[in-house]
């Protein structure tokens, strides 16, 4: 059963019990991704790194020419 069809479903089924409906799949996915984000910007902070720019600063060394 896809995603769409439990959700078709347990609307129906609050529809008939009289219930509030469920959330749309997805309505909360950028929600989630903030939250996310914001919780390793914290476990950064906690070990000690830096909590921004360390992909850049990563990409940065990697990509910058090294002196012979």
């Amino acid at each position: 059963m896809s995603i769409t069809q439990q959700y078709l479903l347990d609307s129906y089924r609050a529809r008939v019990r009289g219930e509030a409906e469920p959330p749309a799949p997805g309505r909360h996915d950028l929600e989630l991704v903030r939250e996310l984000i914001e919780y390793r910007r914290f476990r950064a902070v906690v070990a000690e790194r830096p909590a921004r720019g360390r992909v850049r600063s990563a990409m940065h060394r990697w990509l910058r020419p090294r002196a012979l």
